[in-house]
């Protein structure tokens, strides 16, 4: 028999988090050419549509006093957010939705949160002992509402036992891609990734942001030294040498820094290898000099000085906790 999946809907939730997890285990029926993995059920309060924060109305097959008493393979719980006057983003929380997720997660056997979903897993007691994600811009408010949770702002999905979260936005994908590789196995999960044009399949512990995700610079001058740090990473480039390219001096290129990114070219030269260092320790079995060297850390123990002042940890240590096995 096929997997139930539930998923959670109510006024305001963010439309991607209720229909990319959907699209991720359809294109696996279609790429096993098998009826029994998966079926999604949309479930409401009531059978009116509900209108997402995309303005888009989604009509729900199920009300959950219907689901009261089914068995759930996967309790999928998305959230919703508030941006105020001044941009500032704050999960909203539900306390009848938070509710009857505890209700319906009592009845699955794994549940996975989504975006600021988590919130709502952790307003329910769900993710209390265990380390968790959500958006980045959430993870502070996570944090501080609930110290009993181990909030971690980083990993684009994370795993605790029976309880999955997930990052922000298109990280709902990633997280289902982990499910399915749980469920179907690797190769099930790559060839969905293909169907969807997805890099691979993310691993967990990949970064929710990075360098190049780092507010768009507003001047081409400012453009052209990042893509010219990226294209020269392993060599020994130093501030000077950025001036030089720039045409400009290191004084004023320090001030050019400061007033586009918000940071030195030395700070930022240093993210930038890190950033890259990150990378290679994620996806491959290099020893650490070779890192080193292609990443443009002159020895093995700069690049520890640099991860220690970056992520609080050592490049050994976050190898170990988000390399994938």
């Amino acid at each position: 028999m096929s997997r139930l999946v539930v998923i959670v809907l109510f006024d305001g939730v963010d439309l991607l988090d209720v229909t990319g997890p959907p699209e991720v285990f359809s294109l696996l029926r279609r790429e096993l050419g098998d009826a029994t993995t998966y079926r999604v059920v949309l479930a409401a309060e009531t059978a009116e549509p509900v209108t997402t924060s995309a303005g888009v109305r989604v009509l729900p097959d199920a009300t959950f006093d219907q689901l009261a008493r089914r068995k759930i393979d996967t309790l999928v719980v998305p959230g919703a957010v508030d941006v105020d006057d001044r941009l500032r983003v704050r999960a909203l929380v539900d306390p009848a939705v938070v509710q009857r997720v505890r209700v319906l997660a009592a009845r699955a056997r794994r549940v996975a949160s989504v975006c600021v979903g988590a919130h709502i897993l952790a307003a329910g007691g769900l993710l209390d002992g265990k380390r968790a994600t959500t958006h980045w811009s959430t993870a502070r408010q996570l944090a501080a509402e609930h110290p009993a949770v181990e909030v971690d702002p980083d990993p684009i999905f994370i795993r605790d036992g029976d309880v999955w979260t997930g990052a922000g936005i298109s990280a709902c994908l990633d997280l289902s891609l982990a499910l399915v590789a749980d469920d179907f196995g690797e190769a099930a999960a790559l060839s969905v990734a293909r169907q969807l044009v997805m890099y691979l399949k993310r691993p967990s512990g990949q970064s929710q942001f990075s360098v190049p995700l780092e507010p768009v610079s507003t001047t081409r001058r400012v453009d052209d030294l990042r893509h010219h740090i990226t294209r020269n990473i392993a060599e020994p480039l130093t501030v000077a040498d950025l001036a030089a390219h720039a045409h400009v001096s290191e004084r004023q290129l320090t001030r050019i820094f400061k007033a586009d990114l918000g940071m030195t070219p030395a700070a930022y030269l240093e993210s930038a290898r890190v950033e890259a260092a990150r990378n290679r320790l994620e996806s491959t079995d290099d020893a650490l000099e070779r890192v080193a060297s292609t990443c443009g850390f002159n020895t093995v123990d700069t690049l520890i000085r640099a991860f220690r002042r970056q992520l609080g940890m050592t490049p050994t240590e976050y190898r170990r906790r988000f390399r994938p096995t």
